[in-house]
């Protein structure tokens, strides 16, 4: 002891960090080192007592090492790694088809097929539900798939590139392109001064940006002009040559304490209330805690980076390709800024290369400057992002603060929850209403709680403006709630599935704090089924015995269940239409107003297709998304493009099929040999198919118990995760993940369970890898305003390492929902929380090695929950020493 209390006291002296050392956490990077001593020292007197065992030689001993103090040797690094399993489970349904308005009997949309409404064997649902692949699976994996950056250039083509703010709170005080203009190869420069003002503004929701600064850059990275030249590479070195004079207007605003402090806010504040959360905080005998909870962004990282390629036409015509989930919006802002009709502009989309919302509205400044630029000049103009501009500019996750009290009995009934949700919105509003608004619908995950009050309130701050992310606030709002939730089971003395337990909503008839009923909730039976499956009881004991029997290595597991409301919050939102083509040839060609991304959405409508003509899946094609087939759609996003764009697909294919039938029939039920009688006799052999989700819509600003239903259903899912800390680095592994998801009658059960392991695993990235950095007060290396984490140098995502040992999903049986197309529920979103059950057994791995230093009671660790956060939480002496010299927090630091 007396060695090794020397040599940190070397290492202290001679690695001294000061809190603003460049790359930032001083105290974990100390504690590191002398953590490193400790494995050293624990490995060499391990292997000198093997040796002195099995020497013949009269050697002295060993220092001794107890078998539970010689876990510090071990690291997952030495340590060969098990071969990574996994089991897939889902029962392919029969029945639960629906039809729509056109042949329902009821004239309403999700109708149940049976013998009146049209077909005899109702119960036969192939090529719907089947394990179909991906249909662009091999294209996109041999490479083949073609993405916008692949499209062909003509010999005229332009290539563009945007000049960006550095300061994140200034004035422009003059902008000069002169020197890069003069470069050969440079055709034109373009700014706010080409633009009349009112053409210059957008947005997604509130027209509170600008497509180029015209007198104030309120964030680093906002687009000041377009350099355009004859090659990408000059482009950008011409980009990099405009100078640029700011005049500092102030500090700027970066976090979101320094907008509490400021008071700076944007949008309106959002307000709920249940029950009466006064009186419930009163009542005798209550267990009541108080706490915070930091949550922190996340990248995108999608494969593809923003692109466009805009070609003009005839009469000021605009082609735009480009990588989006939102044709109509890039259409529309494309033709404001070149100041042309809408219907002048075309919107064509094939395939993005992943999206994950970060394409929903965060494109739309990009195609536009391309579009204008290319309208200027009468000639073709594509540009990409390189992958360090498109994650400085584009926005992430919204950073939450949550601030809460909550009440249990002491039996662990909850009682009362008053809550603030702050987020961090950056310089324009985007789309984070909705998004706060997401959060405080999801705050009760699926736990009825009498009282509840909730209040939001939308940060403005000179960072980039964040905006949608899968989940769409809704996952901050469930992790804060799991966070007090553990705050009041550890001061309960109860295990917190315990808690979770004893609060699930009921199968029917409970009702939330928003005031919608819920109907055949599944949560109680789906907690049963994966408390049983996944041996919850068996492998939380054999976590306390491992924990038991080693000092420096931890176990930690958590069950955690999940809600998720589909539907657009906003109604107008939830239409979509579909145009249907039968050729003559008996192929079809469809085209909707969803986008593909390669979440499966394309393969799912092709097997509504076939199954509603009863022809082979292979006879279905769907080319791309385009603004002059399919107008006005909605962003593909919310989880629910299946549920609109099957439900309208099926309307046009019956309409189709209302006037086929007879040929079908004296056909005996040849498709082709009917379609070619039908041409010949002119009939009509396409239709256009709409779609608009009923019963639905909420308004924020009446009373509570009269703002509607926000939600069309619920996808239900849970999680129970094991996970291994090695207290000395932080390095955690995922030793098992069990995965059930309720999808109904799933559309395709192959794309369900992939959509799960995705979302899981980008859960995981969530809270637990993936940390955006800006220059703030919290981190004074930096500049302040600046990005740091623009690149996978400085910013991880989720490796082959960090996928769980032994993962298994299971698809739950016999939860049929009458209320999207045949009978399924909506997958894309709804997993991604339960990636968390990994942040809570991580946490309880990490309350065992505080029970060993000593520490009992809550802690608080924020997302995401990184090897340093780990480490320094684990509370042990060396973690303490450094911690107290080397952090004025008592937190390792965070943007948020």
């Amino acid at each position: 002891e007396k060695s090794l209390d020397a040599a940190y006291a070397a290492l202290a002296e001679d690695l001294p960090l000061p809190e603003a050392v460049p790359g930032g956490m001083a105290a974990y990077r100390q504690t590191l080192a002398a953590s490193f001593v400790l494995k050293f020292f624990t490995g060499v007197c391990v292997e000198l007592a093997q040796k002195v065992v099995a020497s013949t030689e009269d050697l002295p001993a060993a220092p001794l090492i107890s078998e539970r103090e010689a876990s510090a040797a071990r690291t997952f690094i030495s340590e060969a790694r098990p071969l990574t399993s996994g089991a897939q489970r889902y029962h392919i349904p029969s029945g639960g088809m629906q039809v729509s308005s056109v042949a329902a009997k009821s004239g309403e949309d999700h109708e149940a097929l049976n013998e009146k409404n049209g077909e005899g064997d109702a119960n036969k649902r192939a090529p719907v539900g089947q394990p179909i692949q991906h249909v662009a699976a091999l294209a996109q994996c041999t490479g083949e798939a073609q993405y916008v950056d692949d499209l062909p250039s003509t010999r005229d083509t332009l290539h563009a590139a945007l000049v960006l703010s550095d300061k994140p709170n200034a004035k422009l005080a003059s902008i000069d392109a002169s020197e890069a203009l003069a470069m050969e190869g440079v055709v034109g420069f373009f700014s706010a001064k080409d633009l009349s003002e009112e053409d210059n503004v957008w947005g997604p929701a509130a027209q509170d940006e600008q497509l180029f600064r015209r007198d104030v850059v309120t964030s680093t990275g906002q687009s000041i002009g377009i350099m355009v030249a004859e090659t990408q590479e000059l482009a950008q070195r011409a980009a990099r040559m405009v100078k640029v004079q700011y005049e500092d207007l102030g500090p700027p605003v970066l976090t979101i304490d320094d907008a509490i402090r400021a008071q700076s806010f944007m949008g309106s504040t959002l307000t709920m209330e249940c029950g009466n959360i006064d009186e419930a905080f009163k009542e005798s005998d209550l267990v009541v805690v108080e706490g915070e909870f930091r949550i922190g962004g996340q990248e995108h990282f999608y494969l593809e980076t923003c692109s466009a390629h805009v070609v003009p036409g005839e009469g000021d015509e605009l082609t735009v390709y480009t990588s989006t989930q939102t044709p109509m919006k890039t259409q529309k802002f494309a033709a404001h800024a070149c100041g042309i009709p809408i219907n002048k502009v075309v919107c064509r989309m094939k395939r993005m290369g992943g999206g994950f919302g970060g394409k929903e509205t965060r494109t739309v400044f990009i195609s536009s400057a391309a579009a204008f630029a290319a309208h200027r000049l009468g000639r073709p103009v594509r540009i990409n992002l390189d992958r360090d501009v498109d994650m400085w500019i584009t926005g992430t996750r919204h950073p939450f603060l949550g601030r809460y009290r909550a009440a249990a009995d002491r039996q662990g009934k909850l009682k009362a929850l008053d809550l603030q949700l702050y987020c961090n919105a950056g310089y324009s509003l985007d789309l984070s209403e909705p998004v706060l608004g997401r959060a405080i619908f999801h705050s009760d995950n699926v736990y009825k709680i009498p009282n509840v009050r909730i209040l939001g309130r939308m940060c403005k701050t000179n960072t980039v403006s964040n905006t949608a992310f899968r989940g769409f606030g809704g996952p901050q709002g469930l992790l804060v709630c799991e966070a007090w939730l553990d705050h009041l089971a550890t001061d309960l003395n109860m295990a917190p599935e315990e808690v979770r337990k004893r609060n699930l909503y009921a199968f029917d008839g409970d009702v939330t704090h928003f005031h919608q009923t819920l109907d055949r909730c599944p949560v109680q039976r789906m907690w049963k089924e994966l408390s049983d499956s996944s041996e919850l009881a068996r492998r939380m004991a054999d976590v306390t015995t491992f924990n038991a029997a080693n000092r420096w290595r931890k176990r930690g597991i958590s069950m955690l269940p999940t809600k998720f409301g589909i539907s657009f919050t906003a109604k107008f939102m939830n239409q979509g239409a579909a145009l249907v083509h039968i050729y003559t040839d008996g192929t079809v060609l469809v085209t909707h107003g969803g986008t593909e991304m390669g979440q499966g959405l394309h393969t799912k409508m092709q097997q509504v297709t076939a199954r509603a003509l009863r022809i082979p899946v292979g006879d279905v094609h769907i080319r791309e998304t385009s603004t002059d087939t399919v107008p006005n759609s909605s962003p593909t996003a919310a989880s629910a493009s299946s549920d609109m764009y099957g439900m309208a697909i099926l309307n046009a294919c019956e309409q189709i099929m209302a006037r086929l039938t007879p040929y079908v029939k004296k056909a005996e039920g040849d498709f082709k040999k009917a379609v070619n009688t039908a041409f010949f006799d002119r009939c009509d052999l396409s239709a256009h198919g709409f779609y608009k989700t009923p019963n639905i819509g909420y308004d924020w600003t009446l009373p509570d118990v009269e703002r509607g239903r926000p939600f069309n259903y619920f996808t239900y899912g849970a999680a129970c995760s094991e996970v291994e800390v090695d207290v000395l680095t932080g390095d955690m592994r995922i030793l098992r993940a069990d995965l059930l998801m309720d999808v109904g009658n799933s559309l395709n059960p192959a794309i369900d369970v992939g959509q799960v392991e995705g979302a899981f695993t980008q859960g995981v990235g969530w809270t637990m890898i993936e940390e955006t950095v800006w220059g703030c007060d919290e981190f004074p290396w930096l500049k302040p305003g600046a990005c740091h984490t623009r690149g996978p140098g400085n910013y991880k995502i989720p490796s082959f390492n960090d996928t769980p040992v032994d993962m298994r999903v299971s698809l739950l049986k016999d939860s049929e929902n009458c209320l999207a197309i045949h009978s399924s529920r909506a997958i894309g979103e709804p997993p991604l929380f339960l990636g968390a059950s990994a942040f809570f057994a991580a946490r309880s791995a990490i309350a065992s090695a505080r029970a060993d230093a000593g520490l009992t009671g809550h802690f608080t660790v924020s997302t995401p929950l990184t090897p340093e956060r780990i480490r320094m939480a684990c509370g042990d002496a060396l973690a303490s020493k450094f911690a107290a010299t080397c952090m004025q927090r008592s937190r390792p630091s965070a943007f948020v």
